[in-house]
């Protein structure tokens, strides 16, 4: 026999021992075991103590019993629980915000033409994939709250397009994509820029006719399929073509509909035409609970509940009659749903302090017989189920995706701490953020001099943004505006106190409205704070002008 011997150069071994332990480095940091602590599994019993293993993005083992792999990471979890990762049913997560495009659609925020022969807002056949933008950064809030998966959709038109479900990491937007896409999503708005339809009577004129002329494409292509000869060919219409899989069952369709008359015209277009309608938004759908159970309707429920913007005083306008009962019976939602036997899952719902209000107003929603297990799974296996990756998502089980939670206390508590997040196996350290706080009380402390016009930057994560904000103080009162190229939006319920100011306002982008709420405070001629709103907190910096 002959002897192979292996002559390596010095330089030589040290390469290879370098790239061996950077091999095996990157191996180490891709398994995790989080041991010791409580399972919340969500498709079966609590595990008291027990031990997730993560492995290559995937829940590799999880039990009381589970072996330690000798590479992973670990993570003593005593006295921690493990959740899965909690879902946001409904969002416009990961789309860049676009400025509003100008007279005539001409300049650089005009979209691609279309071929369509249907304005923009009547087209279902866009998709929120070819919208996406890849980075993680944007997602910060999200997974700083526990949200590891979200369905995203965008929100112009009548027509919102083709959602995805997405996970909050990624590298790309292939990596992040879930599911694509899920749902067709509607909202019964009408068009701009004087285009038909500006009424809500000719959106559903235009809905209707536009399923009626799907319905007759489809008997067209079939009859075509089966005997072309001597047929002209039916024309190709991507817009009446993305309304097939709607009416042969195979997409749903989500309404936004938030009244109790929003509710009952969705559901009656949809068994007109025999679709497989979702609720999105759902302020009032404890009003026809029995129809959405026996019509198997889903409901993605808002956790964005109705409160009160204006501070307690003396000259502020009473509420009325209609919000304080809102107020009253919105959270009382979730349990009459769970009582009906109506299948649903939470959304933020444009919540303005994420941080805050998510999970504390799931917490709210835990009443007349709906318990913390049942808010829990509204935001995990609940929505998976809707969102159709029950299989992959949702509770913590041997090869599901591992997006996890890691939290100490109790987590509809306003002590609870979010230690750990894990999205598609991916470990995450939960950063404290400086996040707006409740309004504060005019009168406490002597309020800062805040005064005047500011030249801001607004750090969009890839598409800062500039603006002028003109903050008028009166005492402890604050009035004024804030200009950007989405438009110029007042200030509401704004107070200035001895640590700073916050104010809320509205901004309506093309024909949608979404609230903002900012925390600032001024030092010399110098401010700074954050921006909140549905796409998560942003900073802000700006100078004040002569």
């Amino acid at each position: 026999m002959k002897k192979i011997i292996l002559r390596f150069s010095v330089a030589t071994f040290a390469l290879i021992f370098i790239s061996l332990s950077v091999n095996a480095q990157q191996y180490r940091t891709d398994a995790f075991a989080i041991t010791n602590a409580r399972i919340v599994t969500v498709s079966g019993a609590a595990i008291e103590k027990g031990t997730v293993v993560i492995r290559d993005g995937l829940i590799e083992a999880v039990g009381a019993n589970v072996r330690i792999p000798a590479d992973a990471k670990t993570i003593d979890g005593a006295g921690l629980t493990i959740y899965p990762g909690f879902f946001d049913a409904s969002s416009n997560l990961g789309i860049p915000v676009t400025p509003p495009r100008p007279p005539g659609g001409q300049g650089q925020a005009q979209t691609v033409a279309s071929n369509s022969n249907y304005p923009e807002g009547l087209q279902p056949e866009m998709k929120v994939f070819d919208q996406l933008k890849a980075g993680e950064d944007q997602f910060e809030t999200q997974r700083n709250t526990g949200i590891t998966t979200a369905l995203t959709v965008g929100n112009e038109g009548i027509f919102n397009g083709q959602s995805a479900v997405i996970n909050l990491a990624g590298d790309s937007v292939p990596a992040m994509i879930v599911r694509t896409p899920f749902a067709q999503h509607v909202t019964f708005t009408t068009l701009r820029s004087g285009q038909y339809p500006t009424s809500l009577m000719g959106t559903f004129s235009s809905m209707r006719q536009m399923f009626l002329d799907a319905q007759r494409l489809m008997e067209l292509q079939k009859l075509y399929a089966a005997n072309p000869r001597g047929m002209r060919r039916p024309d190709a219409d991507a817009t009446l073509q993305a309304l097939i899989p709607l009416l042969n069952g195979t997409m749903p369709i989500v309404f936004n509909a938030n009244t109790e008359r929003e509710i009952v015209r969705a559901l009656d277009f949809a068994k007109e035409f025999n679709l497989k309608p979702i609720i999105s938004g759902g302020q009032e759908a404890w009003r026809v609970v029995a129809r959405l159970k026996q019509e198997n309707v889903p409901v993605l429920l808002s956790l964005n509940f109705p409160e009160r913007l204006t501070a307690e005083a003396k000259d502020a306008d009473p509420e009325s009659l209609e919000l304080l009962r809102l107020r009253v019976e919105v959270p009382k939602n979730a349990a009459r749903l769970k009582q009906a036997g109506v299948k649903f899952a939470f959304q933020s719902g444009g919540i303005r302090n994420l941080s805050r209000d998510f999970l504390e107003n799931a917490g709210k929603s835990v009443q007349d017989g709906f318990s913390k297990d049942d808010a829990v799974r509204a935001m995990t296996l609940g929505a998976a189920e809707i969102l159709g990756v029950e299989n992959r998502l949702g509770s913590i089980e041997e090869g599901k995706i591992a997006n996890l939670v890691v939290a100490r206390g109790d987590l509809f508590d306003k002590d609870k701490k979010l230690l750990h997040v894990f999205v598609d196996g991916r470990h995450f350290e939960q950063k404290e953020t400086a996040m707006p706080p409740r309004p504060p009380t005019p009168g406490t402390g002597t309020p800062l001099n805040v005064g005047g016009t500011y030249q801001i930057n607004i750090e969009i994560p890839g598409q800062p943004m500039t603006g002028t904000l003109v903050l008028t103080q009166q005492t402890a009162s604050l009035t004024g505006s804030m200009q950007t190229m989405l438009g110029t939006s007042p200030i509401k319920d704004g107070k200035v106190t001895a640590d700073g100011f916050t104010f809320a306002s509205t901004v309506e982008f093309q024909g949608q409205t979404f609230d903002i709420f900012v925390n600032g405070k001024v030092t010399g001629n110098q401010i700074e704070g954050t921006l909140t709103s549905p796409q998560g907190v942003i900073p802000f910096t700006g100078t004040k002008t002569p």
